[in-house]
C-alpha cells in the first residue's frame, strides 16, 4: 500500500488551468488598454498646449519688455525690481568730467572733501546713509550722476544726462534723455525700474513731487506740469502761469512765482497740484528775481527767495501766513545760488555769489539784522563748495 501511494504522488498529473499563462495574458491585455490610452490622452494634451500656446502667444507678444513701475498707484504688493537701466554701466571710477576733488559743506560749516568724482552741482545722503548721491555740473557732454561710498567706491550712474532731479529721501531720479523724460529708482547703487515717456523739445524735470515729477514745459516762459510715471505720458491739461517752483507746503501744496497781466511783474503763490497748480492764494508785494532760486521751512511758514530792495539785488524772507495782497519782504543777506539747506524752522543756510556760507537765523533778519557770508575752510584754490543737509 505504501509503495502504491508514494508512486502516485510522485506522478505529476496535468492541470486544467495555466495560472502562469493567465497572469501573462491579463498582463498584456492591460498593458495594451494602457498603451491605448496614453496614446489619446498624448493627442489630446497635444491639442490643448497647440491652443494654450496660440492663446500666450497673442497675449504676450509685444516688441517692449515689461517694467516695473515707480510711484505705482499701489506698489504695497509688488516686488520691488531688480533690473537695471538697459544699457551699458559705465566702470566704478570712470566719467565723462574730469575727475576732482570736491568739498562739501553742511548747513552749519564743516567740510567734507570727496575724492575721483566731477565738478559737482548738488549732492544729498543716499537713503539709509553710508554715501552720497553726486550731481555733475553741465557740460558739452551733459551731467553726470555719481554714488560715492563712505569706503571711498565711487560708481557712475548716470553720463551723458540732461537735467537730473533728486527725490528728497534718494530714492528716486528723473532726468531728461534725448527727447524723453525718464524716471527710475536707486538701490544698492543702480538705477531700476526705469520709466520713460515722450515729452517736448524744451522740457525737463524740476523736483519730485510725492509720486509724481513736477516738469518745467518752457524755460523762457510760464507752465509747468506734474507728470505721475506709470500713469501715461505727459498730461494734456497745462499750468501756464507759474515760472518757479520754490518748495512744498505740509499739506502737499507748492509755493512758486507766477506771471501777471503786467509783464513786468511777477507775484508769489499757492499752488494746488490737483488743481493743475492753479494759485489758491497770491501775494504780489515782493520785487522778486526770475531765476528761481528759494526755499520754504519745513514747517510751511517762511520763505527765502532772491529779489530786490530798491535797486540792490538780495535774498529775502518771507512770511507765507501773511501771504496775500500787499505782501511783504525782509533782506535776509546776499543773493543766494545752489540749494538752499533749512537746518530747523528758523534757521537756513546758502551759498552766496563767492562760494561763502551764509546762516540765516529768522528771529535777527526780523530784528533788522541780515545775515552776513563766512568762507568755507579747506577749499582748495579756484574750487567751489556744495551745500550739504548733513554729515
Amino acid at each position: 500500500m505504501r509503495e502504491t501511494l508514494s508512486h502516485q504522488v510522485a506522478l505529476a498529473r496535468p492541470l486544467g488551468v495555466d495560472p502562469a499563462g493567465q497572469a501573462i495574458r491579463r498582463a498584456n491585455r492591460i498593458r495594451r488598454r494602457r498603451t491605448g490610452a496614453g496614446l489619446a490622452l498624448a493627442a489630446v494634451t497635444t491639442v490643448l498646449l497647440g491652443a494654450g500656446m496660440v492663446q500666450l502667444g497673442a497675449a504676450t507678444g509685444r516688441d517692449d519688455s515689461p517694467i516695473a513701475v515707480i510711484g505705482d498707484p499701489d506698489p504695497a504688493h509688488r516686488p520691488l525690481p531688480t533690473a537695471s537701466v538697459p544699457g551699458p554701466s559705465p566702470a566704478p571710477k570712470t566719467s565723462a568730467s574730469p575727475l576732482v576733488s570736491q568739498t562739501l559743506v553742511s548747513a552749519d560749516g564743516r567740510p567734507l572733501v570727496l575724492s575721483d568724482v566731477g565738478p559737482a552741482e548738488r549732492a544729498q545722503p543716499l537713503s539709509g546713509g553710508g554715501g552720497w548721491l553726486v550731481v555733475g555740473v553741465p557740460t558739452t557732454a551733459g551731467r553726470s550722476l555719481w554714488v560715492v561710498r563712505d569706503d571711498g567706491l565711487v560708481q557712475v550712474l548716470l553720463a551723458g544726462a540732461g537735467t537730473i532731479v533728486l527725490a528728497p529721501d534718494s530714492l528716486q531720479v528723473a532726468w531728461r534723455d534725448g527727447s524723453d523724460l525718464l524716471v527710475a529708482g536707486v538701490a544698492n547703487a543702480q538705477l531700476i525700474g526705469a520709466v520713460r515717456t515722450p515729452a517736448p523739445a524744451a522740457a525737463e524735470p524740476v523736483r519730485f513731487v510725492g509720486d509724481s515729477v513736477l516738469v518745467r514745459l518752457d524755460p523762457a516762459g510760464p507752465g509747468h506740469t506734474l507728470w505721475r510715471p506709470g500713469a501715461g505720458p505727459l498730461p494734456e491739461t497745462l499750468d501756464e502761469k507759474s515760472l518757479n517752483v520754490y518748495g512744498q507746503l505740509p499739506d502737499g501744496r507748492l509755493v512758486g512765482q507766477v506771471a501777471t497781466i503786467d509783464l513786468g511783474r511777477t507775484c508769489l503763490a499757492v499752488l494746488a497740484p490737483e488743481r493743475h497748480l492753479d494759485p489758491v492764494r497770491t501775494g504780489c508785494g515782493p520785487d522778486l528775481s526770475r531765476d528761481g532760486i528759494g526755499g520754504v521751512s519745513p514747517d510751511g511758514r517762511w520763505l527765502l527767495v532772491n529779489g530786490s530792495i530798491g535797486k540792490a539785488s538780495r535774498s529775502l524772507l518771507v512770511d507765507l501766513q501773511r501771504l496775500g495782497p500787499g505782501a511783504t519782504a525782509v533782506p535776509a543777506g546776499p543773493p543766494m545760488t545752489g540749494a538752499i539747506v533749512w537746518s530747523n524752522e528758523i534757521q537756513a543756510s546758502y551759498l552766496d555769489g563767492d562760494g561763502e556760507l551764509v546762516r540765516v537765523d529768522v528771529g535777527r533778519v526780523r530784528a533788522g539784522r541780515p545775515a552776513s557770508p563766512a568762507a568755507v575752510p579747506s577749499v582748495p584754490a579756484g574750487g567751489r563748495p556744495v551745500l550739504v543737509q548733513s554729515f
